[in-house]
């Protein structure tokens, strides 16, 4: 192995065979590749892995969608809390939403990615994707495209706006800044919503996705036309449309932290963050309660994903992680990916925390595939050493 691939970090006793996996992605990416690896067991830290020359388990990365976690876990706290009831209607919180049409929908169906409401049919501009507010209130006014709860597709670049709005109504604070408050301080996690300037020499800029060609030829493959619901969807639209394998490389995203996409963090982050939620931590109680985690594991919208064309599943928020991503993983497991190959979730019953980034953008997009190897020797060490 070449020196710019050696990996750097340590594992509990028993974990060594997920240095040993983590060595031979990082061998099979090629000596460019950095990525970071990072496992919790029952609240214990027993994967603390780095790989990439300049990398360092304190690096940050653009972790698109799995921003999402965040905000739902934010979301799932304030349910928790009585704050927000899942079976209210949106316009319990956000009257102004019933317009054209969705006046029904329920908090619950939101976050089951069931509103058809992807994207706006003018779209966005970089500056308005950027800020939370901007994309509720355009949404607020948008037709649904297709009637809500009939079906759901993943809201992309909007869900975190949308719920973030019904946080902002119900709290008067800002959904980053319940996360800030509430979570990310106190359990003193590198994952922002809003990343402060003074961490930005920390911060790896994506790198564009470097297909083979018969990689190439698949994505070339997919049917793309310019007003399909999954071109609204991420924004493609518009006469600037929106490029993702750089979103995350504009300061913009990364200092307004927007909930569907703008999180910056670590494996470490990702990872501790999805401990707090189901674990105790350093003697800090777990963040919800099982009856909480079961519902926002429950899964509400499975099949026929309408934006990705694709098999997907949601619980309320978090993907579905084991039936969409690694069937190995206990029912119920909760979490969420991010465009370029970031994966993160929870498995409360086997009471395992997971987080890795890469800075490579992966091919085809969403978890890398890497994931699956990854997440399942960590959870054998985990059987094997319990």
């Amino acid at each position: 192995m070449s020196q710019q691939i050696t990996v750097q970090g340590t594992v509990a006793e028993g974990f060594e065979p997920v240095r040993e996996e983590f060595a031979a992605v990082a061998a099979g990416e090629g000596d460019d590749y950095e990525g970071q690896l990072c496992a919790y067991v029952h609240g214990r830290r027993v994967v603390d892995l780095w790989t990439g020359a300049g990398v360092t388990g304190d690096s940050l990365y653009g972790v698109y969608a799995a921003t999402q976690g965040a905000a739902h876990l934010v979301t799932a706290l304030l349910v928790q809390d009585g704050t927000l009831e899942v079976d209210r209607k949106v316009t319990y919180y956000w009257p102004e939403f019933a317009a054209e049409g969705k006046g029904a929908l329920t908090l619950r169906d939101l976050l089951a990615h069931r509103a058809g409401l992807v994207g706006t049919d003018t779209g966005f501009s970089r500056a308005e994707l950027a800020d939370d507010r901007v994309i509720a209130e355009r949404l607020a006014d948008q037709r649904p495209f297709w009637r809500p709860g009939t079906a759901f597709g993943h809201h992309a670049l909007v869900i975190g706006a949308l719920t973030g709005e019904i946080v902002r109504r119900a709290t008067g604070r800002t959904l980053q800044e319940v996360y800030e408050e509430r979570i990310r301080v106190p359990q003193g996690l590198d994952l922002y919503l809003g990343l402060p300037a003074a961490h930005e020499p920390r911060f790896r800029t994506v790198q564009p996705m470097r297909p083979a060609p018969a990689q190439q030829a698949r994505l070339d493959a997919v049917p793309d036309g310019p007003y399909t619901l999954a071109s609204i969807a991420f924004n493609r639209h518009v006469a600037e449309p929106t490029d993702l394998e750089s979103l995350p490389n504009e300061r913009v995203i990364r200092a307004k932290g927007p909930a569907s996409v703008g999180g910056t963090g670590s494996a470490r982050g990702l990872a501790g963050m999805y401990a707090a939620m189901i674990s105790e931590v350093d003697g800090r109680t777990p963040l919800l309660k099982e009856d909480t985690l079961a519902e926002f594991g429950q899964i509400h919208s499975v099949g026929y994903d309408l934006v990705a064309g694709a098999h997907k599943s949601f619980g309320l928020g978090f993907q579905a992680t084991a039936d969409t991503w690694h069937p190995f993983l206990g029912a119920g497991t909760l979490g969420h990916s991010g465009a370029n190959g970031v994966q993160a979730f929870a498995d409360p019953r086997g009471g395992i925390a997971y987080g890795y980034t890469r800075r490579r953008f992966a091919f085809p997009g969403g978890a890398a595939p890497e994931n699956n190897r990854l997440a399942a020797a960590v959870q054998a060490a985990a059987l094997a050493t319990r």
